[in-house]
């Protein structure tokens, strides 16, 4: 789990319109402001929230990545689906398939 913290926030507020650094990354009374007004602290606040859900809301692929087969791995239970002819069979005969949809299935998006 990753807290989003009130540089985070800065950092996508200001953008690429100026930079912003800090001592200790979350106290936004030790922020130095470079090309840009410093934000409100409202505005921090709302956007630190909004990262925050953001990244709430993207748990399930985050954990999809950990869980899908390395990609040299796809390629070959690819080319074992196409060289069988299984490939549009999505029963247990196409590995391809069944393998990932495993961990869509163990990892629902919302």
């Amino acid at each position: 789990m990753s807290e989003i913290t009130k540089f985070d926030a800065v950092a996508a507020l200001i953008g690429e319109n100026g930079s912003a650094s800090c001592m200790d990354g979350n106290d936004i009374t030790t922020f130095y402001y470079q090309g840009c007004e410093a934000p409100k602290s409202a505005d921090i606040d709302a956007k630190q929230i909004e990262l925050q859900a953001e990244w709430d809301s993207q748990e399930y692929a985050r954990k999809r990545i950990q869980e899908y087969p390395d990609l040299a791995e796809q390629l070959d239970l690819l080319w074992h689906a196409i060289d069988t002819g299984t490939l549009e069979d999505k029963d247990h005969r196409n590995k391809f398939y069944s393998r990932l949809k495993q961990v869509k299935d163990d990892n629902p998006k919302g």
